[in-house]
């Protein structure tokens, strides 16, 4: 797996060993600090040779510099000082660890000219580099060709040491980022997870592992279910001899009498598309059709790790939505919990038939303050918005303004898309009180109007994060096929708005 680097903070001190990072201002500017660790001038005089000019996120290294007892001296170029904010620190986090190579002893000097530094920047720097640090590769076997030792176990961690003003407060800065962090690397491991290794039993074990952190766990097997009536999630799995599973997750860190914040994720661990069967090329992203449960899994870790000061349920249902002789046909009928009947006219979407039973569950069970959806539901998302914004459709505007914001300030970013009767009546069914799919334009509305007939009036949010859960455009912090986006998004929603 992932050597996951080691984080500390210290004082400013000038390192005698290793790899030395400095941070350069736009125009190649370095605070006395970083010229401390420099003080032959070699950076300086490499800058032009390397036609560095302190750009953001950009780099100039100089190897065994004169003057010194390091390995090296790197700079990142963080840009304007004035500019610098939180997702700024987080990108530079991610330059950094982009540099790191096969250092094992670093030193990270978080220092600017002008620059008024704080214990968050550092907390925002270190979880940018942890974030950057992730790569999917337990199941790699590639072997040293001098040792015979995998590469895993011939390599060491890096260990990290970030210089700055207040230790303590980045220290305790970090712990609440550090959290959120695993939350997110989780959501990642799962959504990477090839789909004969996670299957919703699997998944479901999983997600036990969360009770050390005190969650409450529960999980509900298919004969639960069939109690209850969810009739419409399990005739998504009807086609698998793995079982489908219902799992709730619940975090008490608010007053007991305060209504619980509900997040529900869609988990098709894989899916075919059953008989209305998907074309062979590119199924194989089909594993991460889980992107939505894994976004929930990773959010209640992070609320939980960092003690949420918030009631928080998470429930997530899993299915596989596989063909066979017991598969759902196009033109079955199947009855949800909440008793409305649909016709199943395309097996492929499927989704929304599993979160319509685990939305009216959520509700009826919990009556919670809001509801918030995520599923990779629709292609047709991706045609409207592309891959670095997700859709955001909502019954309340209150609720898709606070989603909003909580996009922008962690830059898992959102954009609101309409719901209306006119597009809701493209849903009517003759043979049943709604069929599962539309015509042919407006996919993703269509799927959002759906779900909406399971929420009654309760203030819900679905997000469609198809574009952005899997396969999405690389980033400074993110190098990774699974994202785990939504986790960070919904931590900050929680964090702003509804805790204390």
């Amino acid at each position: 797996m992932t050597l996951r680097p080691s984080i500390s903070f210290a004082k400013f001190a000038v390192p005698k060993k290793g790899s030395v990072f400095v941070f350069a201002a736009d125009g190649g500017g370095l605070d006395e600090a970083a010229k401390a660790c420099d003080p032959a001038g070699a950076l300086a005089r490499a800058f032009p040779v390397a036609d560095f000019s302190g750009k953001f996120a950009s780099s100039a290294e100089v190897l065994a510099p004169e003057g010194t007892s390091v390995d090296r001296l790197v700079a990142i170029g963080a840009g304007k000082v004035s500019a610098l904010d939180d997702n700024a620190w987080l990108k530079l986090g991610g330059a950094v660890a982009a540099s790191l190579r096969k250092a094992t002893e670093v030193a990270v000097i978080l220092d600017l000219p002008d620059l008024q530094a704080d214990g968050r920047q550092a907390a925002s720097l270190a979880a940018g580099i942890l974030l950057r640090s992730y790569a999917f590769d337990k199941y790699k076997t590639r072997k040293d060709k001098d040792d015979g030792q995998s590469d895993a176990k011939a390599a060491k961690p890096a260990k990290v040491t970030i210089h700055c003003a207040d230790p303590a407060a980045a220290k305790k800065a970090f712990a609440g980022e550090e959290a959120v962090v695993d939350g997110v690397l989780l959501a990642r491991d799962l959504v990477n997870e090839p789909a004969n290794a996670l299957g919703p039993v699997d998944f479901a074990e999983r997600v036990k592992a969360l009770e050390a952190l005190g969650v409450e766990v529960e999980i509900l097997a298919e004969k639960e279910m069939k109690k209850l009536g969810m009739g419409s999630l399990l005739g998504v799995a009807q086609g698998s001899p793995r079982g489908a599973r219902l799992v709730v997750m619940r975090w008490s860190g608010g007053k007991a009498k305060d209504a619980p914040l509900a997040f529900i994720g869609k988990g098709v661990t894989f899916d075919t598309g059953g008989n209305s069967m998907k074309p062979a090329s590119g199924m194989e992203d089909m594993k991460g059709d889980m992107g939505g449960a894994a976004a929930v899994t990773g959010l209640i870790h992070a609320l939980a790790a960092r003690k949420a000061k918030a009631n928080v349920v998470g429930v997530i249902g899993l299915v596989e939505n596989a063909v066979d002789g017991h598969a759902q046909r196009p033109g079955d009928i199947v009855t949800s919990m909440s008793g409305q009947t649909i016709e199943v006219l395309n097996t492929d979407a499927e989704g929304r038939l599993v979160l319509a039973d685990a939305l009216w569950y959520t509700n009826d069970r919990f009556k919670p303050k809001f509801m918030v959806n995520l599923a990779t539901l629709t292609g047709a998302i991706m045609v409207a918005l592309g891959q670095h914004y997700a859709g955001l459709f909502s019954n309340n505007d209150e609720l898709a303004s606070r989603l909003f914001g909580a996009g922008q300030a962690s830059q898992e970013r959102l954009w609101r898309m309409p719901l209306g009767p006119e597009y809701d009546k493209l849903i009517d069914s003759k043979n049943a009180d709604m069929k599962n799919i539309g015509g042919r334009y407006g996919g993703a509305i269509i799927a959002a109007q759906f779900l909406q007939r399971f929420v009654k009036d309760t203030p819900w949010a679905h997000l469609d994060i198809a574009g952005t859960a899997m396969g999405a455009p690389s980033s400074e912090i993110n190098q990774s096929w699974g994202s785990g986006f939504g986790v960070r998004l919904l931590d900050r929603l929680v964090r702003d708005h509804y805790e204390g």
